[in-house]
């Protein structure tokens, strides 16, 4: 798959702001596609129209960040957006890929894992979604069909993995995040060949998946909730929150809290197995 580029995002992100979003009048001929026209974005953002153009087709070079921010306020994008846009304008197109190292655990995020022993479910993630080490209650919470012991990729069990999908009874909702932050990481790493090619396998292995990833959407991904059909313990209701060391932040720690009663104590059920 091709990586995406400056002028894709701005395309999708021009297409989603409708002109009575921006309070922009519209004009007596027909509107072929819902979205702000390339010339009302462009004067909206204080940019002629030729500018503008030459960017969405990744032929202006460099974009000063005043021009991006004022093409982000018009497009309305949120901050994990803005992040995505300055990072995309920043990178040379198409960028070269390269094969990284196989990420390790940090000992400062290792440290803290093994704080929590199984009192919490708990797992670490790398950039790719990696799993690279979990408490045994946080792998029988997400993940209790694979061993122990394996480190699977935890994009490919949510979009390829049919016991994986049946295990979330939001799966919609968290499919949408998890294309959501890849896309936000590509930014980030647009040199990273194995991201590049996880983004690809899941595009052909998965029409969900290139049907998400082509609408262009970016989030972070910090805190959220899971509502899980737990082949063990039922019904079971948490959050996730997402933890990060400044000094290793691809590396994420994600934590699961129960949020009733009923959770609370089937999530006490796994950390005392667990223990």
């Amino acid at each position: 798959m091709e990586p995406e580029s400056l002028g894709t995002f701005l395309r999708t992100r021009r297409g989603r702001v409708t002109p009575d979003l921006v309070e922009v009048r519209a004009t007596i001929s027909a509107r072929r596609v819902p979205g702000l026209r390339r010339e009302e974005l462009a004067q909206l953002a204080g940019v002629s129209v030729g500018y503008y153009t030459r960017l969405e087709q990744d032929q202006a070079g460099a974009a000063s960040p005043q021009v991006l921010n004022a093409i982000a306020r018009v497009l309305r994008l949120g901050a994990a957006e803005q992040t995505h846009l300055h990072n995309l304008a920043r990178r040379t197109h198409p960028p070269r890929l390269t094969r990284p190292a196989p990420e390790r655990l940090d000992d400062r995020v290792r440290a803290l894992l093994e704080s929590l022993r199984e009192t919490i479910p708990a797992v670490v993630l790398g950039r790719r979604g990696d799993v690279l080490a979990w408490n045994r209650s946080g792998h029988a919470l997400v993940a209790a069909h694979v061993g122990f012991h394996e480190r699977p990729s935890i994009p490919r069990l949510f979009f390829l993995d049919t016991t994986t999908r049946d295990l979330y009874r939001n799966w919609d909702e968290l499919a949408r995040i998890h294309v959501a932050y890849l896309r936000l990481t590509s930014g980030r790493h647009p040199h990273d060949g194995r991201l590049a090619e996880l983004i690809g396998e899941l595009s052909m292995h998965s029409a969900e998946f290139a049907s998400l990833w082509a609408t262009g959407d970016v989030a972070d991904c910090t805190v959220g909730r899971m509502d899980l059909r737990h082949p063990a313990l039922g019904a079971v209701d948490v959050n996730y929150q997402v933890w990060v060391q400044p000094e290793s932040p691809d590396l994420r720690l994600e934590v699961y809290t129960p949020n009733d009663a009923r959770s609370r104590d089937a999530l006490r059920l796994l950390t005392v197995s667990g223990s």
